[in-house]
């Protein structure tokens, strides 16, 4: 008992970084600005479920079926940048609302590779073989609660910023969204360079 609480911070901080709840939330607002409550509500759901799933059965089976594969996480960060720069220039052609049902949205792109992403699926990795796998899944569901209840007091930030305020900021969002997908895609090509 005292060496998981011991792990604990070890196993939260990464995890709290790499997921980004707070980062999240601007991405979660462009995503479902023209949504109703209850389908903000279920884009929450979905995407809190299967990042929580995702995450579990990568930290269960991840290392073997990678290796069985022959993937690498550089791969994976690739595939995931990749990903996100066709969300990015969607959403930037204004093409993207005939996507945003609440079921898409919330398995991709938050789900995944947003909330559970690359490094938070190398974390799981590392962080398992580290300290265990109870302290890391605990962590792991506590950073969850923490990026529903951010999500959750999404409609109080909206209102104090406005709707063009918001309509704004997404648009600076989907910028910064591909940009990140172009980092993902880089650090993926060095690291295949160097090795």
């Amino acid at each position: 008992m005292l060496e998981m609480l011991q792990a604990f911070p070890l196993t939260f901080i990464p995890l709290f970084v790499a997921m980004d709840p707070f980062g999240m939330l601007p991405i979660f607002t462009s995503l479902t600005r023209d949504m109703s409550v209850k389908e903000k509500k279920d884009v929450i759901k979905y995407s809190i479920l299967t990042a929580l799933v995702i995450s579990i059965a990568f930290a269960l089976i991840g290392e073997a079926v990678f290796n069985t594969l022959g993937i690498t996480v550089d791969d994976f960060k690739i595939a995931g940048g990749l990903l996100l720069l066709v969300l990015a220039i969607i959403e930037l052609a204004g093409r993207g609302s005939e996507f945003n049902r609440p079921h898409d949205v919330g398995i991709v792109p938050l789900g995944v590779p947003m909330l559970v992403g690359p490094a938070v699926l190398t974390f799981m990795i590392v962080l398992i073989d580290n300290y265990g796998l109870i302290p890391t899944v605990i962590s792991l569901i506590i950073n969850l609660f923490i990026v529903f209840a951010v999500f959750s007091v999404e409609k109080m930030i909206t209102e104090l910023i406005g709707r063009n305020g918001l309509l704004a900021i997404s648009k600076i969002v989907y910028l910064l969204l591909a940009a990140i997908a172009v980092m993902m895609i880089r650090v993926g090509l060095e690291s295949y360079m160097k090795g």
